[in-house]
């Protein structure tokens, strides 16, 4: 069933439970990229799934089989409010697990903002190449906040090079030949994504949630200097930051993605024990 907010719109949501009779260390609830949905993550979960996590995941407004005008947000901070509706059915439904955030790209950009604003406690937190600096100049900033104000509803292409998303030809294909996936973006999208990066960046000294933070050293899409920063500012004792210098963008969907899970797997390990 789908997730209803509060102005009658739905999110899609994706649920990749345990097997009936396991129990779940941890419940982990995705937060994609701009442009997609969470379905791209099934793979993901499978592993989480095997490791002994539930996962769920919805599709942002606007995006997948989420409602709203693709790429389109009613309000600058809508994909916050909705995770907030995500993470309390999530408590919901696993009542008593910890619950693990694991944003992408722009999906990170939720996460850390959801975490920096203290918007709903959360146990852990993952961020996978998160969007902490599209590399915006100062002209196209203030671009975009003139026209979230003048002109809200419109909306353009992104200007995402899907090229650069994985050095793996198949992912990129799927990417192109998913009717899921489009490249649209609006003013008030456009806005949180120029403007919560420093919000996120001055939470950073005083972050308390435990982060893992794994990001590509040749991303194209989104500036891993972000990443850096944040590694840089954040309390090592609850940051723990690896750079994959040759990948893209999509670090789980890349030729070489072991790694990546690798280190997910060590540092879910050491705070959610197996049983």
């Amino acid at each position: 069933m789908p997730l209803r907010t509060p102005d009658g719109e739905t999110l899609a949501l994706h649920e990749w439970p345990l097997a009936p009779g396991r129990a779940a260390r941890a419940a982990v609830v995705l937060v994609h990229g701009i442009g997609e949905h969470a379905g791209r993550y099934r793979h993901v979960a499978a592993r989480l799934n095997d490791w002994g996590f539930a996962v769920r995941a919805a599709d942002h407004h606007g995006h997948g089989a989420s409602t709203g005008p693709r790429g389109g947000l009613p309000g600058v901070m809508r994909l916050v409010d909705d995770l907030a509706l995500v993470v309390d059915d999530t408590r919901r439904l696993h009542t008593g697990l910890p619950l693990v955030l694991l944003g992408h790209s722009l999906g990170g950009l939720v996460a850390a903002s959801f975490v920096a604003r203290a918007v709903r406690p959360v146990d852990a937190l993952v961020l996978s190449s998160p969007g902490l600096d599209p590399g915006l100049s100062l002209f196209q900033k203030g671009l975009i906040a003139l026209l979230s104000r003048v002109a809200p509803t419109l909306r353009v292409g992104n200007g995402l090079d899907d090229r650069y998303l994985s050095h793996d030809p198949a992912v990129v294909r799927a990417y192109r030949e998913d009717p899921l996936c489009h490249d649209r973006i609006g003013a008030r999208l456009a806005r949180f994504l120029a403007d919560e990066g420093a919000v996120v960046q001055a939470a950073a000294p005083y972050w308390q949630v435990p982060t893992l933070l794994v990001y590509a050293g040749d991303d194209r899409l989104v500036k891993p200097e972000g990443s850096r920063r944040f590694a840089d500012a954040a309390p090592a004792t609850v940051l723990s930051a690896t750079c994959f210098p040759a990948l893209y963008h999509e670090i789980f969907n890349e030729l070489d993605a072991q790694p990546v899970f690798d280190t997910l797997a060590r540092w879910l390990d050491a705070r959610f024990p197996p049983a």
